[in-house]
């Protein structure tokens, strides 16, 4: 009873979160990945076993490498722009410029912003009209006579992804530049001080010495990041709908699920997608148990 007295009271405090995680956790990973692997390409045909033929079969669908390649491409965009824009605005922020807290805010502000309302308004900033019927950022070019950097934007057959991805850069850098600046004042001033004694100038000394040590701020924006990017759904669903230009994988598991009717290939993809990020965050969580252990 003593040991009892213990441990019981809080394995009766976290046992509701407990039975929630593996219910509807691990328990919905579990159904998918069984929906994955049966042969329910209808809603009344059984739940057969076909052993994976699935997970082959969908590479020989004309749009699934289409949404792979638009992934990949949104992906290094806004991975790419977000920890680069992220990180240089906590450079500026670091060397303590005035009004800091309330640029902090504004940074922070997009973040608060959900996608579907941030995509609102950028379908109207990216409108792909032509001159005489220009809105948005296509008109402002015009305006301030700079109509050459005028562009389809997410229509472009060749970079559209890459323009859907300026919204979540926009979105979510300022989360970027709160990490960066917390790493950045993290790093002790006394490990500064000595760089600039030894004739570092400011740029090696934040070279060799400060950006040195925020690999792990990095390594975990990029682990947050490459998550988000990955099952990117309601962003694009609204500046673009379910279009084949701006097919993306969740995309593809929702029109298969509910306008085609497929379970099975739509649990195939989620499982896909379940796949790439656990191949970014089970990396991450090996190298953080390691580190905790080496301190």
């Amino acid at each position: 009873m003593r040991r009892a007295r213990r441990w019981l009271p809080g394995l009766l405090l976290v046992s509701p979160s407990i039975v929630a995680i593996g219910l509807f956790v691990y328990g919905l990973i579990f159904w998918n990945t069984r929906v994955a692997l049966s042969g329910k390409h209808d809603e009344v045909s059984p739940y057969k076993f076909d052993k994976g033929k699935n997970f082959v079969d969908l590479w020989d669908q004309p749009s699934w490498p289409g949404a792979v390649r638009h992934a990949l491409l949104f992906t290094a965009v806004f991975v790419l722009g977000a920890l680069l824009l992220g990180a240089f605005l906590a450079f500026l922020m670091d060397k303590g410029i005035r009004g800091e807290a309330s640029f902090r805010v504004i940074y922070l502000f997009p973040m608060a912003i959900s996608f579907i309302a941030s995509g609102v308004v950028w379908r109207w900033l990216m409108n792909p009209a032509p001159p005489e019927r220009a809105v948005g950022l296509n008109q402002l070019f015009g305006k301030v006579h700079l109509g050459s950097l005028a562009n389809d934007w997410w229509q472009n057959p060749d970079w559209g992804m890459a323009a859907m991805a300026l919204p979540a850069v926009w979105q979510m850098s300022g989360y970027v530049m709160a990490l960066y600046l917390a790493g950045f004042r993290s790093v002790p001033e006394e490990l500064r001080e000595a760089a600039r004694v030894d004739g570092a100038s400011e740029w090696k000394v934040y070279r060799y010495v400060v950006f040195p040590q925020l690999r792990p701020v990095t390594l975990s924006a990029l682990i947050i990041l490459g998550h988000i990017s990955l099952k990117v759904f309601d962003l694009i669903m609204a500046i673009a709908g379910k279009q084949i230009i701006t097919y993306v994988p969740a995309i593809a598991t929702y029109v298969e699920v509910f306008d085609r009717h497929d379970p099975a290939n739509g649990a195939t993809i989620a499982t896909y997608l379940l796949l790439a990020v656990a191949l970014l965050v089970i990396p991450y969580l090996v190298w953080s148990v390691r580190a905790e252990r080496t301190r």
